[in-house]
């Protein structure tokens, strides 16, 4: 699976353009499914916040940038179906687009629905997270970011990556997201990390690392 893991969507030229060297193609060719799922587990999650972003109403571009086809893959009503159902939808995307809200209520859902067991058979597939849809992807998001608590406890997620992210650095309505803050967070970090702003993305690709920014970032080596 490639990964495009970002703060605030696709905001900028640099990081468009990334998305569409991911794909392998124009964005009006690739379809896409897109997963509000991780918004409901946030306490400032609300069904108008996944209406946003469902409908490219929020100020996260995602799902608004001109896909062949969008559908909405909800994690949660994944094991009443089972899979005979909703694998053929994942196989036939060529991108997952996945919002932001409570990372450990995503990783959560990504296991019971059987999602995070299946990624690694996605060679091709991208996936671009948006914040906590990022974030899952970590081996830890740190004490700082848990909300919701997972039955299991802890503040561990999906370890797809290797590394860390604390996200919406230098944010102007969060006071709490400043440089200090992100050092703070890191010291508590078992591993590398990075901090980002909402104009910057990490893109992965078989274990190598790019940062694109148009905005502020800082890696915090382990």
């Amino acid at each position: 699976m490639k990964l495009l893991l970002t703060s605030a969507g696709i905001k900028n030229p640099s990081i468009h353009d990334t998305l569409v060297d991911l794909l392998s193609k124009p964005i009006a060719d690739a379809n896409a499914l897109c997963i509000p799922t991780a918004g409901y587990g946030h306490p400032m999650g609300s069904p108008g916040g996944a209406w946003r972003f469902i409908t490219g109403r929020s100020s996260t571009p995602m799902c608004e940038l001109g896909w062949k086809s969008l559908g909405v893959l909800e994690l949660t009503a994944l094991p009443s179906i089972g899979e005979e159902r909703w694998v053929p939808w994942v196989r036939e995307a060529d991108v997952l687009l996945v919002n932001g809200g409570d990372a450990l209520y995503l990783g959560h859902w990504m296991r019971q629905s059987g999602l995070a067991d299946f990624l690694p058979s996605l060679r091709e597939t991208v996936w671009v997270g948006l914040s906590a849809g990022s974030m899952v992807m970590t081996p830890r998001i740190g004490e700082d970011f848990v909300e919701w608590k997972p039955p299991t406890g802890g503040d561990t997620t999906l370890g797809v990556v290797d590394f860390s992210i604390f996200p919406h650095l230098d944010h102007e309505l969060l006071p709490e997201n400043s440089m200090a803050d992100a050092e703070r967070w890191a010291a508590d970090i078992p591993g590398p990390a990075y901090a980002i702003d909402d104009d910057t993305a990490i893109k992965v690709i078989d274990g190598t690392v790019e940062v694109v920014s148009e905005g502020n970032w800082r890696h915090f080596p382990s």
